[in-house]
């Protein structure tokens, strides 16, 4: 799964549970908060893949069950 389709789900995830989701830019280059609520983490370029260790990382960091997605 590359940073499109994680943000993508994460989206979906949130409609489904009415939970506030948005992206902001955050410096230079491609790297950005993806916010899921109030917890955020960031999405390196949104082009390249995710490894299962990070994607599992990212989705604790905002108390998503990777299964969830």
């Amino acid at each position: 799964m590359n940073g499109k389709e994680f943000e993508k789900r994460v989206r979906r995830l949130a409609l489904r549970t009415s939970i506030g989701v948005r992206f902001e830019q955050h410096g230079k280059g491609s790297h950005g908060r993806l916010y899921y609520g109030e917890r955020f983490t960031t999405l390196k370029d949104r082009k390249k893949e995710i490894g299962r260790g990070l994607l599992r990382a990212m989705c604790s960091q905002r108390g998503i069950n990777p299964s969830d997605l």
